[in-house]
């Protein structure tokens, strides 16, 4: 029973730990254990409980969501200030969406259309050079639908021909928004991606 009772323990702490509670006080937390599987008096009723729990996580909730938000400004900021030195650079062109971009070398086969599927070599970049994607190191092509992509991407590869390789610059609202993408795609992040069109399929 010993390990059991530790076993159980983990999985509870380590619920708590994700939850963010980890400035609990661990004797009044096994205390209150105690009282209810003992069945002794409790030193406040389930209505009480329930309302502090609730008040807790909504003060966690609040603080995280400003983080967030004070984070995601930086990072809007510094993905805005790149878009328009880059702007400046030259042979980049600017949509009026927003989407930039350099042709590395240009194509003289078929043009990809919004509803149409490509095959694609890629990589993709944050801004300060870190590659989070790329079909070049996995040693295989990409094919996908213009509609299954971001915005950045079905705009951009209208504008290509197979043969192709052109360089995207694609403002955060036409990436992955305001959530991002996992762990490596931060919230706000503008991105840029090396895009070669191999075929349009």
């Amino acid at each position: 029973m010993d390990k059991l009772s530790y076993a159980l323990g983990l999985g509870i702490g380590r619920q708590l730990a994700q939850m963010g509670a980890g400035q609990l006080n661990v004797n009044d937390f096994a205390m209150a254990i105690n009282d209810v599987i003992s069945g002794a008096e409790l030193k406040m009723t389930n209505r009480e409980a329930q309302a502090i729990v609730t008040e807790y996580f909504a003060r966690q909730e609040e603080r995280i969501n400003a983080e967030r938000a004070e984070q995601g400004k930086a990072a809007r900021e510094a993905g805005e200030k790149y878009l328009a030195d880059n702007a400046k650079k030259p042979g980049v062109v600017v949509l009026p969406s927003g989407l930039q971009y350099l042709v590395l070398k240009e194509g003289t086969g078929r043009r990809p259309k919004a509803t149409g599927k490509v095959k694609c070599h890629y990589e993709g970049f944050l801004t300060d050079g870190t590659v989070f994607d790329s079909s070049i190191q996995r040693g295989e092509p990409a094919t996908f639908g213009l509609q299954q992509v971001i915005a950045g991407w079905t705009e951009g590869l209208q504008l290509m021909q197979e043969g192709a390789k052109y360089r995207f610059f694609i403002p955060y609202r036409l990436g992955y928004g305001e959530s991002g993408a996992g762990a490596s795609i931060p919230p706000y992040s503008a991105l840029v991606f090396d895009v070669e069109l191999i075929e349009v399929v």
